[in-house]
């Protein structure tokens, strides 16, 4: 038996909830993993039941929302996960980059939903040797929860979490605890990574243009309604000829013709037909 009574006018009220505020979709499937995220909120609260987490919900919006949110959100990530799209961000992306912007010298790349910021910290070891310091250079690291944003503003992990680090990424860019269970990002790697705290069905009040953006991994959570009006505006706010990667179990729809499929999820904005 459960510590707590969740009905299912419990579980539909709280996709509902998440649905109409982060458009994740939680289906019946989901209920266990809601159940075991939330009833540690329940508990931590001092209540009973669902039920009385709804209505603290409805009583108590500023202070416990954020913690709703951030309990359901999922923050699975790694150093250079999905390691082809750095690849290719390497190879072909900085190259064309330096001639589109030998003039401006401005770059701007974005990481949107970068959890606890090993994505954005790839990103920004990537391009970090390929432009001159005279450069303007910066990766916009955005997420729903503000526990993941500040984890990724500390820049401390734990040996686990840099298996994706080969020892040159670590002695280059990390400092080391004395024990060896810690590693730190060096200032000189933070300050190139901006985190803010960002919910993609909200309005968005970066103006770009951005010459990438990752959203990796996030889609998934996400209607075809959705989907479709994200891919639409991050077709917006990307500059022409910029790019988009999402995550490997995730797709677009053929019906979008602003953007050139290049495979392995990766694609490029093209003028709209």
């Amino acid at each position: 038996m459960k510590e707590f009574l969740m009905t299912d006018e419990d579980f539909s009220s709280i996709s509902q909830r998440v649905y109409e505020t982060c458009g994740i979709v939680l289906g019946p499937h989901k209920r266990d993993m809601v159940y075991s995220r939330l009833a540690r909120r329940v508990r931590a609260n001092g209540l009973t039941s669902f039920a009385e987490y709804l209505a603290l919900l409805n009583e108590e919006p500023n202070t416990e929302f954020s913690h709703f949110i951030n309990a359901i959100t999922t923050n699975l990530t790694s150093f250079f996960r999905e390691s082809h799209h750095f690849d290719f961000l390497h190879q072909q992306v900085i190259p064309e980059l330096k001639i589109k912007h030998r003039t401006d010298k401005r770059i701007r790349i974005w990481s949107a939903g970068c959890s606890t910021g090993e994505e954005a910290y790839s990103i920004a070891m990537t391009i970090a040797n390929a432009f001159p310091t005279d450069w303007d250079v910066k990766v916009l690291a955005t997420d729903l929860d503000s526990n993941v944003l500040h984890k990724g503003q500390e820049g401390v992990y734990n040996s686990a979490s840099v298996t994706g680090l080969d020892s040159e990424h670590l002695k280059k860019w990390f400092m080391c605890s004395s024990d060896g269970t810690q590693y730190k990002a060096k200032d000189v790697l933070r300050s190139r990574v901006f985190f803010k705290r960002l919910n993609l069905l909200e309005p968005w009040p970066m103006k770009g243009p951005f010459d990438v953006i990752f959203c990796r991994n996030v889609l998934i959570y996400f209607d075809k309604e959705t989907k479709d009006r994200l891919f639409d505006n991050y077709h917006q706010l990307l500059a022409e000829q910029g790019y988009l990667f999402i995550g490997h179990s995730e797709t677009m729809g053929k019906e979008h013709l602003g953007f050139k499929n290049l495979g392995k999820t990766m694609y490029q904005k093209v003028a709209q037909i």
